[in-house]
């Protein structure tokens, strides 16, 4: 497995070099993250909060840790002093405690909202109606210690590249039409997360900012 070659014909495809690369490092061995990291990757994705707070203190403190994976409230606690984004913020509650974890660390955690753009039922996310509803609540307008820095969202896996392509330029919509919007100081749009290895191409096309690679990098999962 050559993680370093992989890295390179991975970023030779790249349709925006100015796009983000995440690597996507869930379930792979420390080893595996530190030849990433020294082919120049400084961006690492996991899914897990007990695998992020293990893999952290073994590697270099100028690594950007990815919060990439479905993120229980009673869990932010554990992550909230180091990691650099969070994903997959699909509640009002989470944003909340996420808030109050900030708080207590004087830190402003920067997340991104995950909105539900597949039609797969098992993906998470707000719909536009739960997002409106949060955007107007007077609660969410007084929060302190986060940083929305943009929006999240996984297509549907699926052969069809149309229904892929409409569901990353729905997001993309979405994302302009906030942008368009008189919002709170603590949201500055700036990232669309959306591609994965096997559609990332597609989300590019379609304005992703930012991509979450695993295989393609670190070949199937352990």
């Amino acid at each position: 497995m050559d993680i370093k070659a992989n890295l390179q014909e991975v970023k030779k495809t790249f349709l925006n070099q100015d796009c983000q690369l995440v690597a996507v490092s869930k379930t792979k061995p420390l080893e595996d993250l530190k030849v990433a990291y020294a082919a120049g990757i400084r961006d690492f994705g996991e899914n897990k909060v007990q695998e992020l707070q293990a893999k952290q203190p073994e590697m270099p403190s100028d690594v950007n840790w990815h919060m990439i994976g479905h993120l229980q409230s009673n869990k932010v606690k554990y992550i909230a002093p180091f990691v650099y984004l969070i994903h997959g913020v699909d509640s009002f509650k989470l944003l909340r405690e996420i808030n109050k974890q900030g708080k207590k660390l004087d830190r402003k955690i920067n997340v991104l909202l995950q909105m539900h753009i597949a039609e797969e039922e098992t993906k998470f996310g707000f719909d536009q109606n739960e997002l409106n509803e949060m955007l107007n609540n007077t609660d969410f307008k007084s929060l302190t210690h986060v940083k929305i820095k943009g929006l999240m969202g996984m297509a549907t896996f699926t052969e069809n590249i149309d229904q892929v392509r409409k569901e990353f330029k729905s997001l993309k919509t979405l994302f302009d039409e906030l942008k368009a919007q008189a919002l709170p100081e603590f949201i500055q749009l700036t990232d669309i997360s959306m591609g994965m290895s096997g559609d990332y191409l597609i989300a590019q096309e379609e304005g992703s900012t930012m991509v979450r690679i695993g295989s393609a990098i670190f070949g199937g999962r352990s």
